[in-house]
C-alpha cells in the first residue's frame, strides 16, 4: 500500500461497489446484451432501433428531468417509456411492459458471480468493523451474494444524490453514530470516491478492481489517504500503529 497522507485508526468501512469489490465494465456488457435479445424477443419492433435512438431517449429524459442522472434505475424507467410510446402502449399495458422489462434488465445486472476472494475479505472486515455499502449504481446486492456482509446500504436514488454529494456520506455517518473522521471509505473513483469521503470528512483508501491504478492517468488528480494495492491489505491496519 502506499500512503498518500497521514491516516487514523478507525471504527468502521465503507465501500463503493461498482468496479472497487468487481469489474462492473465486465459484467455490464453482458447483462445489456441479454436484456436486448429478451427485449427484441418479446417486442421485435425493437430490433430495428438504432443506438443513437436509444441515446436520444436518454438525453430526452435527462434534459425533462435532470435529477435522474441520480437514479440510474429511474432514468432506465424513463427510457422504457418513450421507447414503448414509441411503439404505441399506452395506460396499463404501457405500465406493465416497463415494469417487466426493467425487472429483466435488473436481473441481469445482477447476474454474476462475485470473487470467493471478496466474500472472504468482507467476511473477516465484518468481524472487525460494521460494513456499509455506499453505490451510485443500482445492483442487487441480495442477487450477487453481498448483502449478508453490510450493516447498512446506501444507493443514490432522487433524493439521495450520487457521489460526491455527501448526501450519502452523511447518511451512513448518521446510521453509524460515529464521528466522520472514524469511517473509512474504499473505492476506486477518485472524484465521486476520493473527493466524496474528503468533502465528507471521512478518510480514504483507493483501489479500482478494473484498471492498473496510476493516479497521473486518472481524469482527476487527488489523493487519498492510502492506496491499497490489494484489498486485503485491509485486513493490516489491526497492525498498525496510529500514534
Amino acid at each position: 500500500m502506499i500512503f498518500y497522507k497521514k491516516i487514523g485508526a478507525f471504527e468502521a468501512i465503507t465501500f463503493d461497489l461498482d468496479d472497487t469489490l468487481y469489474n462492473n465494465n465486465v459484467h455490464m456488457p453482458v447483462a445489456e446484451s441479454a436484456f436486448m435479445a429478451e427485449l427484441h424477443q418479446a417486442f421485435p419492433e425493437t430490433t430495428n432501433i438504432a443506438k443513437n435512438e436509444w441515446r436520444q431517449y436518454r438525453v430526452n429524459a435527462l434534459n425533462l428531468q435532470p435529477q435522474l442522472k441520480n437514479d440510474m434505475g429511474e432514468l432506465r424507467k424513463h427510457i422504457l417509456r418513450q421507447l414503448f410510446q414509441s411503439l404505441g402502449l399506452s395506460g396499463s399495458e404501457l405500465s406493465a411492459a416497463i415494469e417487466h422489462s426493467f425487472a429483466r434488465f435488473y436481473f441481469h445486472r445482477s447476474n454474476f458471480r462475485v470473487e470467493d476472494n471478496i466474500h472472504s475479505l468482507l467476511k473477516s472486515l465484518a468481524e472487525r468493523y460494521p460494513l456499509v455499502a455506499i453505490t451510485n449504481g443500482n445492483v442487487n446486492l441480495e442477487q450477487i451474494g453481498l448483502a449478508p456482509y453490510f450493516k447498512h446500504i446506501f444507493k443514490a436514488h432522487l433524493h439521495q444524490p450520487m457521489k460526491p454529494h455527501s448526501a450519502m456520506f452523511e447518511a451512513t455517518q448518521s446510521a453509524l453514530n460515529l464521528a466522520a473522521n472514524r469511517i473509512l471509505h474504499v473505492g476506486d473513483n477518485l472524484h465521486n470516491d476520493v473527493l466524496g469521503a474528503i468533502k465528507a470528512g471521512f478518510q480514504s483508501a483507493w483501489y479500482a478492481h478494473d484498471r492498473a491504478m496510476m493516479v497521473k492517468e486518472e481524469s482527476m488528480f487527488l489523493l487519498p489517504n492510502v492506496q491499497l494495492n490489494e484489498l486485503t491489505e485491509l485486513l493490516e491496519f489491526d497492525t498498525l500503529n496510529f500514534n
